[in-house]
């Protein structure tokens, strides 16, 4: 028997296997490359190894590859329940939970697990980050949720830069931006290849206003990293928000056709479609065109990502292609199935997202009371749809735009002074000194 790089026991008599699957855990905490080629070796050096099938299920289902994760996961429990410890018995249970569509189950499989072993590093970063069992549980103080598990367990990790990296990037999420990015640095100095580091840094910096200090990283540490990685696209989204602080459109649109563009993406669905609907918003709200046919062919690759109603930050961002192509039926058709959810008490984000629904529908026909009117009473329950406070931001632009347009300025200017205070920004400014709320 071997053990991980945490000092856990993996039941797998092969050194070559144990080795594949560190390699592979390693690669897959740090969003780089090669995590699938390194836990294949694994199971090809040892079929019965449960825990580096469970893994390599896990890289499947986060690029949305749903039917062969979960019967890779089916043959995960199968396998370690024939010669598994207790703790990759648990270990498996709980992701495969997390791959059934049983996100609540998993969340509190993976905090029961954790109390027991806190150093399993592949349970401890499925409640974290902006896509983690937290963000996506609905629950309005996620933010603060991160932080605490972090802290709780920060003793058992020390220097280890992958946990640093999550400390950081929660401390930054919950409103400690300065102590937030200090331990993103830390960690990103103990691994450059660690591509979830630099998404870390990129949102503490958006947080304080270092728009050039992270376009500057990005451009020095980019080069290294494989277009095929998963957050290559991201990281690159957040230069183009960068651009946008200070009203460069044609930077922020030759990103979006490097990188972004359904035809040139490598990011996994959820990554790819909320990251170019996103863009493509902002640039439009912003007052800035949008070249013809980049909605529509966004949209139609959308469509075949999501053609249900799935989780709230996808339907959101779906929202918005649908009220950007002015697809009315398409809206009111998925805004139904949300609201039949939300009657039945299956929509865990509750209220806001047909709120949402509604304003930014509004907002693309012109109704700019209207968006106003719907966004008013749900603005601060807008953190229940998950993901980050950078991406989330693009409603809070969305209400600040239709505030100014419907005008109702005074409001406009309250808000964009207490954001310039809690951060500096090219475009607040920019808006604060215009009535019209253009760019």
């Amino acid at each position: 028997m071997h053990d991980d790089r945490y000092g856990l026991a993996l039941s797998t008599s092969s050194a070559q296997a144990a080795a594949a699957y560190i390699d592979g855990v390693d690669r897959m905490l740090a969003a780089w490359p090669g995590a699938e080629d390194a836990l294949d070796a694994a199971i090809s050096a040892d079929p019965d190894f449960a825990l580096a099938s469970i893994a390599r299920a896990r890289v499947h289902f986060v690029n949305a590859q749903v039917k062969p994760a979960q019967a890779l996961a089916a043959q995960a429990r199968e396998l370690v329940a024939r010669n598994g410890t207790e703790r990759e018995r648990s270990h498996v249970e709980t992701l495969a939970l997390a791959m059934e569509g049983k996100p609540a189950a998993a969340l509190d499989h993976a905090l029961a697990h954790l109390e027991r072993w806190p150093r399993d590093a592949m349970i401890m970063v499925l409640p974290l980050g902006a896509f983690g069992l937290f963000a996506f549980s609905g629950m309005s103080d996620h933010d603060s949720a991160r932080v605490e598990l972090c802290e709780r367990y920060a003793h058992h990790y020390g220097d280890d830069w992958f946990f640093l990296t999550y400390l950081g990037w929660s401390h930054t999420e919950n409103g400690n931006v300065r102590h937030g990015r200090a331990i993103t640095e830390r960690a990103f100095a103990l691994k450059n290849g660690n591509a979830h580091a630099v998404h870390a840094l990129a949102h503490a910096m958006f947080e304080d206003g270092s728009v050039d200090d992270a376009d500057r990283l990005v451009d020095r540490w980019i080069g290294t990293y494989d277009r095929a990685g998963i957050l290559h696209g991201h990281i690159r989204w957040h230069q183009a928000l960068g651009a946008l602080e200070y009203g460069d459109a044609a930077r922020a649109l030759k990103i979006y056709a490097d990188v972004l563009q359904p035809s040139a993406t490598h990011a996994p669905p959820l990554n790819a479609v909320t990251d170019g609907a996103s863009l493509l918003w902002r640039l439009q709200a912003y007052g800035h065109p949008v070249p013809d046919g980049l909605w529509s062919e966004a949209d139609a690759s959308a469509q075949r990502a999501f053609p249900r109603s799935s989780i709230a930050f996808a339907d959101v961002h779906m929202a918005l292609f649908a009220a950007a192509t002015r697809n009315q039926a398409a809206l009111e058709k998925r805004l139904a199935v949300i609201e039949k959810r939300l009657a039945e008490g299956k929509l865990p984000a509750g209220p806001v997202v047909p709120a949402l629904f509604r304003a930014l529908g509004a907002f693309a026909e012109g109704d700019y009371r209207g968006c106003v009117a719907q966004l008013s009473p749900v603005l601060d329950e807008v953190v229940r749809i998950g993901g980050s406070h950078a991406q989330r931001t693009l409603v809070e632009d969305t209400f600040i735009v239709a505030l100014m347009k419907s005008g109702e300025l005074a409001r406009a200017r309250a808000m964009l002074d207490e954001r310039l205070h809690r951060r500096p920004s090219p475009r607040d400014t920019r808006w604060l000194a215009t009535e019209s709320g253009g760019s």
